[in-house]
């Protein structure tokens, strides 16, 4: 017995004095480890400040109802059950029974609240017992960062988000994604935690022993206003036509700022919502806006000339065995007149009467754009356009008429606008550009300039013509359905099937309808396309009559409903329309004094003021608000004192 005794002495002697250091490692992996505070991230701004994407911390309250003294424990277990009584709705008996019912299981783990803000989580550390901290009254804090979008659906692909699912993958779209790493995220903390078992952690400290440290913010070129019309107005669009999903995205001419893009996909209950960013990734083949490239780069080569002639005939047209149409026969038209109608046959005849013994030359001038080639935007997963040559695959004797008039290759909606902007910007290509800068509360960090890809695309012969051709299409054109008095644009429409390859498409035809531009004319101050694909074609499948509203609608708005002053000013255009009410509100002002006008047309607040300041007393009754209708009182009927006119408006 004595030597087993020494043994186990010696033993002991071994374990503590030779192998302590490892045992007691080995004892603190398993019950102490350092848990990762994640940082907040950086916020996401608009150009003018608003935000567009925050971290908002949440708080999970938990209880260690074994920690507190069983004196400290009976005395507060009612206070602390009316605190938390009062806070969630529950009777104080309830918690005073659950509370109870922790501490005899030895519950050091009891879910209190999750997912509350930060001042309600200071109202819980001030709580009866929970104040006493960690240590004393068991106490258990948790947090977590939600990021939030205060904009809604608003660009919320654009603004995007970083994401790690389970298996560590990580996911990163929009600016939020693309910026994450370098800028956005911070640098996690660490909080030494103690396993108090059944598989919990306990924090052993009531600080942290590294403090996270916060991410950048950086500020967008998005401009809310402009993202608000553009967004409602695609929308809107999409809806009216049923369309599977849509793009738009507005530019600032000179700098290539993107001032709004919104991609709206529809789910399978019909609504819609940002799926995909549509804009940046989806390559496909553009149809008719991508003549204006293939009819600049002969009038560039001075293989042709606006004014030459060329035979549409009767709208069909073959070439090399494959027939070619036109939405109707146009006869022996100006090469002009051919882009203004969108003649397929008109710009596939020309680019094949030029380049069909040197299709090279054609393309190396469509390379010499970066037409061939990604833009490089900072956003994650640019498509690729694809511009295939003779050798390839695509290619055959028909690859260089369907490319004239936009088949055959692909590209995206963002290099196409950037295309578009270069001749509203006298052929000075630049790369879109969301961000503008990135900061550290108020100090910059780094500052994104203007990036130029192309100093100059072409002559300023071919940009002229270019010009002209493009104001001519919503003058006379394709797109003359979107004319306006009151303001000028510029742009090409566009149709292109879509699956035309499948064997139902004869029964169940698809289309792109697209529409691209600049606005105003003579100054252009901004550059936009849309893209709507798949519209229900009971209701309209063209360019003009589905793509060109929204861009229509989103100029109009920009010239006479954005706030911005100098935006406004800088475009140089009176508001016709405007002028134009208040010339006929003043007339009839001064022509009607006792009979009664005809105020239908007018806004309802106008024809009340106009009504209540006749020399005639009348008692004046509107139904509805807007505009007005119908009124009770014929025009031209002569009133009576205190006679009542009724004026119903919608």
């Amino acid at each position: 017995m004595f030597i087993f005794g020494l043994l186990v002495v010696g033993k002991l002697i071994t374990i503590q004095m030779v192998h302590g250091d490892k045992y007691r490692a080995l004892a603190d992996e398993r019950t102490l480890k350092d848990v990762v505070i994640p940082a907040n991230r950086g916020n996401v701004y608009s150009a003018d400040g608003s935000l567009l994407a925050t971290s908002i911390p949440k708080y999970d309250i938990l209880f260690d109802a074994v920690t507190p003294s069983e004196k400290n424990f009976k005395t507060q277990l009612k206070p602390l059950s009316d605190a938390l009584a009062k806070y969630t709705g529950k009777s104080s008996n309830y918690y005073q029974k659950e509370l109870a019912k922790a501490r005899a299981n030895k519950n050091r783990y009891f879910s209190l609240v999750k997912n509350i803000g930060y001042s309600d989580y200071l109202k819980f550390r001030e709580f009866p017992l929970l104040k006493l901290g960690a240590f004393k009254g068991g106490l258990i804090v948790e947090q977590k960062v939600k990021r939030e979008h205060p904009l809604g659906e608003v660009a919320q692909r654009t603004i995007g988000y970083e994401r790690t699912d389970d298996k560590g993958n990580i996911t990163r779209a929009g600016i939020d994604g693309a910026f994450g790493v370098d800028y956005l995220r911070g640098k996690d903390g660490k909080r030494l935690k103690q396993k108090i078992g059944k598989g919990q952690w306990k924090p052993i400290l009531d600080y942290d022993q590294v403090e996270p440290k916060d991410g950048f913010d950086v500020y967008t070129t998005i401009d809310v206003n402009i993202q608000d019309i553009a967004h409602h107005a695609l929308l809107e669009q999409l809806e009216l036509y049923e369309a599977e999903h849509g793009t738009v995205v507005v530019m600032d001419v000179k700098t290539g700022e993107v001032k709004a893009i919104s991609n709206l996909g529809k789910t399978e209950a019909g609504y819609y919502y940002e799926k995909r960013n549509y804009a940046v990734y989806e390559a496909h083949e553009p149809g008719s806006t991508f003549k204006l490239m293939a009819l600049m780069a002969a009038l560039e080569d001075k293989k042709v000339d606006t004014s030459d002639v060329v035979d549409t005939g009767n709208g069909y047209k073959v070439f090399y065995g494959r027939g070619i149409k036109d939405s109707r026969g146009h006869g022996k038209i100006s090469v002009a007149k051919a882009l203004e109608v969108s003649s397929n046959i008109g710009l596939a005849t020309v680019i094949d009467n030029a380049y069909a013994k040197d299709p090279n030359r054609f393309l190396d001038i469509l390379r010499s754009w970066n037409l061939d080639k990604k833009l490089g935007v900072s956003i994650k997963g640019e498509g690729a356009p694809v511009l295939p040559k003779p050798g390839d695959k695509l290619w055959s004797r028909n690859a260089l008429p369907s490319i004239a008039y936009g088949y055959n290759l692909k590209i995206t909606p963002l290099q196409t606008l950037a295309f578009y902007n270069a001749v509203a910007n006298n052929g000075v290509m630049v790369k879109p550009r969301f961000i503008k800068e990135v900061k550290d509360l108020d100090q910059t960090i780094e500052v994104f300039e203007k990036t130029v890809i192309n100093n100059k695309i072409c002559s300023d012969a071919t940009l002229n013509a270019a010009k002209e051709m493009l104001k001519n299409v919503v003058v006379r054109g394709t797109g003359s359905s979107l004319y306006s008095d009151y303001f000028s644009m510029s742009g090409k429409t566009g149709t292109a099937r879509v699956e035309y390859w499948m064997k139902d498409w004869a029964d169940n035809p698809r289309y792109i309808s697209s529409f691209a531009g600049y606005f105003p004319s003579e100054t252009p101050k901004y550059s936009c396309i849309v893209i709507i694909h798949k519209p229900s074609i009971k209701k309209g499948f063209y360019g003009a009559d589905v793509s060109g509203p929204v861009f229509k609608k989103i100029a109009q708005k920009i010239f006479t409903d954005t706030p911005l002053i100098d935006q406004v000013a800088s475009l140089q255009v009176k508001d016709a329309s405007v002028e134009k009410e208040y010339e006929g509100y003043y007339n009839l002002a001064r022509t009607y004094k006792t009979i009664m006008p005809d105020v239908t047309g007018l806004p309802v607040m106008d024809a009340l003021a106009l009504l209540e300041n006749m020399n005639v007393k009348v008692n004046v009754k509107c139904q509805g608000v807007g505009t007005v209708k119908s009124q009770s009182v014929s025009k031209n009927t002569k009133l009576k004192n205190n006679q009542t006119i009724v004026l119903e408006a919608s």
